[in-house]
């Protein structure tokens, strides 16, 4: 496996991959909200954000201010990309779930 990279959880990768199909329109709220439509979970903004700080640090995501709007009292809202190196990641971790899948058959439990 070339260059180490670093273990995303379930949620980032969530996360990542929302904001690659919300592209121009990735910002925290937008990014709730595919989420929750797509994966049917509940999911609070809290998380949301907190995820993206850390994706942030990761250098998987880059992060920028838009222009601040009347609608929001005058604050900006803080617009999401995913950088190459979170590309990297998210088809790596695509990668070694497929090996992990490779080859196994579940079957249905039986009921007591």
């Amino acid at each position: 496996m070339p260059g180490r990279v670093n273990y995303l959880g379930e949620f980032e990768q969530v996360v990542l991959l929302a904001v690659i199909r919300l592209a121009d329109d990735a910002y925290g709220t937008n990014i709730r909200r595919e989420i929750e439509a797509r994966s049917g979970r509940q999911v609070t903004i809290g998380a949301t954000y907190v995820t993206l700080d850390r994706l942030v640090e990761k250098g998987y995501v880059r992060a920028r201010e838009g222009a601040p709007s009347v609608e929001r009292s005058g604050r900006a809202k803080r617009f999401f990309t995913v950088t190459a190196s979170g590309t990297t990641a998210l088809e790596a971790a695509r990668e070694m779930q497929a090996r992990m899948w490779a080859g196994i058959r579940l079957r249905k439990a039986r009921r007591a």
